[in-house]
């Protein structure tokens, strides 16, 4: 891991925390300076991974919240401000997609992914604003989107989910800039975390195949991700709103894979472009 004191004396608040993705971020605040809210649905995984940083002189505390429910959610930003004295960053990292195929896909799976994964993230920044308005810092908003919510990868429920997040990124950027709060979005491609080694279990060449689809040849990490969020919650991001980081190898950039294949066929058929 790299990186300085970027984040030295800010609070921030991540959601989904207590592993992968969400995790990775905590851990890169806390060498970044911050002290670090792990905030999770599960409360005892919250506070192992809270223990593990704390071994390393980190100040950072672990709550269990359920970011669908407003009470919890209140608590959840009424303690890290009751702590620490401020609330300068929030993080949305929260997000669930469900295997069910699209022409069974229920109410309550359709729902349910959208609450998850896009509501939730307007009501932890609803009762976050008035916190982040008044950080010293600025306050910083970063939603972890996808890929999946600029492009057609499937799992439709929480692609849609995470296509409006892009649209209420750039959205709340507007809307809160003039109190001093950046709102921006990382996307990340497939990273390697618990829900894709899993999928190995059944389908071992997944990761090489998905990581052949890429401009880099190669699988994210979740560290690749809390880079980027360490960026954009710093200083060197100070006049970037609104915007969408992709963290995806160059996976939106094409696929070298297609291209290869384009080039093969029209050197059989004897045509270009």
């Amino acid at each position: 891991m790299t990186g300085g004191q970027r984040l030295s004396g800010r609070s921030a608040i991540i959601t989904g925390a207590a592993t992968g993705i969400g995790a990775a971020i905590a851990e890169r605040f806390v060498a970044e300076g911050a002290v670090v809210t792990i905030a999770d649905l599960n409360g005892a995984k919250a506070e192992l991974a809270a223990d593990r940083l704390r071994g390393g002189g980190a100040t950072v505390r672990a709550v269990e919240a359920d970011v669908t429910n407003r009470g919890a959610i209140a608590a959840m930003i009424a303690g890290a401000v009751d702590e620490y004295g401020a609330l300068d960053v929030l993080v949305n990292n929260v997000g669930v997609a469900r295997e069910t195929p699209f022409e069974t896909m229920s109410d309550d799976d359709w729902t349910f992914q959208i609450d998850v994964t896009l509501s939730s993230t307007f009501r932890c920044v609803q009762a976050a604003v008035d916190h982040l308005a008044r950080s010293t810092h600025g306050g910083r908003v970063i939603n972890i989107g996808s890929v999946n919510g600029l492009y057609p990868f499937g799992h439709e429920a929480y692609s849609a989910a995470k296509a409006g997040l892009v649209n209420l990124t750039q959205n709340l950027a507007l809307r809160y800039g003039a109190k001093g709060i950046r709102v921006n979005l990382v996307a990340p491609g497939p990273i390697r975390t618990d829900a894709w080694t899993e999928r190995t279990a059944v389908d071992p060449t997944l990761l090489d195949r998905l990581a052949s689809l890429t401009a880099l040849g190669t699988i994210g990490e979740p560290d690749d991700v809390a880079a980027a969020c360490a960026f954009l919650a710093s200083d060197d991001a100070q006049w970037i709103t609104g915007a969408v980081l992709p963290v995806d190898g160059g996976l939106g950039g094409g696929s070298l894979a297609m291209m290869r294949a384009r080039q093969l066929a029209a050197t059989d058929d004897g045509s270009a472009g």
